[in-house]
């Protein structure tokens, strides 16, 4: 197809910030889906009679299999087009939500939001992925730093959405909001955005792809469900045992395969694998606080979703600052100092998050968080644009991938690790207060007594049936108890953080190698000829 004499993809590098545009658009539909619905879980739970266990799937399912597909979508969208994925993947998002949208049971639910997690897979290493093809070096770190910017800000404004949505309209808004913004990526992506594949064009790789597929929905299953069953439970250790064979059994088919999916040998380069456990771990840290942060502001301060999505705009502003302007702060530091230095932030603001109270204030909670956003900002972008900046661009989707299983793991990982430290001490604390009530006589029944040893919502609801001394006791109880287990949970995020600090400060390069600039600056200059090139002079 021909646009004004000159095909797309020559007119590429001209449009190459509109294209941006599109892809933090198109990213923006897959980081909202998530957060979106922590906040219309009650309503699910009421509207479609959904029990704790289906709730825990409609959220995880979509978990489960985005992350268990991230590798072989994104290689196959190497080998067969990333615009094709991208595309693809639009369509299939968009019936996924329609189909969530008119869901009338829990079972239903469930299953849409598996199927738009396929959708995702394809989406998301596909937008990372182009980005790295279509800038070149110089400007790539700004780019992914508004690619980075936006995964926080959607992050962050999801619970702001969600509430406003379920305030004003039914429980299925919280899907079709979704419907305008893939309408749009897919209009653009025709328009504007350039065809891109790996031109060796390897072969396919299925037993690479299964034991990827199966390895990593083991490890993300066993994650998912030890809060709740218990890290000991012998379906949970299968589960990460059979996780383990099949990954050790990926790596080792992987470096003996001629064409494999992914080349292991990536991780030799320090670049890379520091970058990786930086995201994992700071993934870890954020996934985690943001958590217990979202029910520290409803259930103990009283905010209502809509109230406590406000008042998470300022971490999705700093965000949203911070991050697309960290190439800047690389540019005179470096990456290992730039990403440290954000680690090490992360790190001091969660030990200064334990220092919240039952009573504390907005005030005091606000800057926390804001400097948490500024830390992250100045680790997610660098650390991704390492990894992107290590392979070669031919490998972007794969790179892609890999960089957004770091996160899904380690955001998962973070909020299984945290969850339970939370648990522990919370169960632990009220089965304390209970003990003394049955000791004087005052036991509950058993429903209510387990209902209020599972969560602080249910002790909350415990507490509004309950004789006025008593109510108030057990909510005073409930929520000290809770802030105990949050403190506990938080500088467990910190030391993630900092152990990704010292990941970061003894492993990650100050720069790129010069070999790894040299391939990708030929392979660049291959790709779209002339684009760096000094325009023509006019005659005199």
């Amino acid at each position: 197809m021909r646009l004004g004499g000159r095909d797309r993809e020559s007119r590429a590098y001209e449009r190459r910030w509109l294209i941006l545009a599109v892809l933090c658009f198109s990213l923006l539909v897959i980081v909202l889906d998530n957060s979106i619905l922590n906040v219309a879980l009650p309503t699910l739970q009421r509207e479609l009679h959904a029990t704790e266990s289906q709730l825990q799937w409609i959220v995880d399912a979509y978990t489960l299999v985005f992350a268990g597909l991230l590798l072989t979508m994104g290689s196959l969208g190497d080998r067969f087009g990333r615009r094709g994925a991208l595309q693809l993947g639009f369509v299939l998002f968009g019936a996924g939500s329609l189909l969530s949208a008119l869901a009338t049971s829990p079972g239903q639910l469930v299953f849409t939001r598996g199927f738009m997690g396929v959708a995702a897979a394809l989406i998301m290493p596909a937008t990372l992925s182009i980005i790295t093809n279509l800038f070149p070096v110089p400007e790539r770190g700004r780019a992914i730093g508004a690619w980075a910017g936006v995964a926080g800000v959607g992050i962050a404004l999801g619970p702001l959405t969600g509430g406003f949505l379920l305030e004003h309209y039914y429980w299925g808004s919280v899907f079709l909001v979704n419907l305008p913004i893939v309408a749009v990526g897919l209009i653009a992506g025709v328009i504007l955005i350039p065809t891109s594949k790996d031109p060796s064009a390897p072969k396919l790789d299925p037993v690479g792809a299964a034991l990827s597929i199966c390895g990593l929905t083991s490890l993300l299953y066993g994650i998912i469900q030890a809060p709740s069953d218990g890290w000991s439970d012998a379906t949970i250790v299968a589960a990460f045992a059979v996780a383990a064979a099949l990954l050790v059994g990926f790596v080792v088919w992987e470096r003996r395969s001629d064409h494999p999916m992914l080349d292991v040998r990536f991780f030799r380069n320090p670049r890379f694998t520091a970058a990786s456990s930086g995201i994992t771990l700071v993934f870890f840290a954020m996934f985690g606080s943001t958590f217990l942060l979202t029910q520290y502001l409803q259930l103990v301060l009283g905010y209502s979703p809509l109230g406590t999505g406000a008042r998470m705009v300022p971490y999705a502003l700093v965000t949203m600052v911070t991050a697309p302007s960290s190439s800047r702060v690389v540019s005179r530091l470096g990456t290992k100092l730039t990403v440290t230095i954000g680690l090490a932030t992360v790190a001091v603001s969660l030990v200064w998050l334990a220092g919240v109270g039952v009573s504390s204030s907005y005030a005091e909670i606000v800057w926390r968080m804001m400097l948490m956003a500024f830390g992250m900002g100045l680790t997610m972008a660098p650390a991704t644009e390492s990894i992107m900046g290590s392979l070669p661009l031919a490998k972007a989707g794969v790179g892609s991938a890999v960089n957004d299983t770091t996160r899904m793991v380690g955001g998962a990982l973070g909020v299984a690790v945290i969850g339970s430290a939370l648990s522990s001490v919370y169960s632990s604390r009220l089965d304390a207060v209970f003990a003394a009530a049955e000791v004087h006589g005052r036991s509950l029944p058993a429903a209510a007594s387990d209902a209020a040893r599972n969560s602080l919502y249910g002790a909350l609801e415990v507490s509004k049936r309950l004789p006025a001394p008593y109510g108030a006791l057990l909510r005073g109880t409930a929520k000290s108890a809770f802030v105990g287990g949050m403190q506990r949970g938080v500088l467990i995020g910190a030391g993630a953080a900092t152990l990704g600090a010292v990941v970061a400060w003894l492993w990650l390069p100050a720069r790129a190698r010069a070999e790894d600039a040299v391939e990708q600056a030929v392979e660049y200059a291959a790709e779209h000829p002339g684009a760096l090139a000094p325009p023509p002079t006019e005659p005199t």
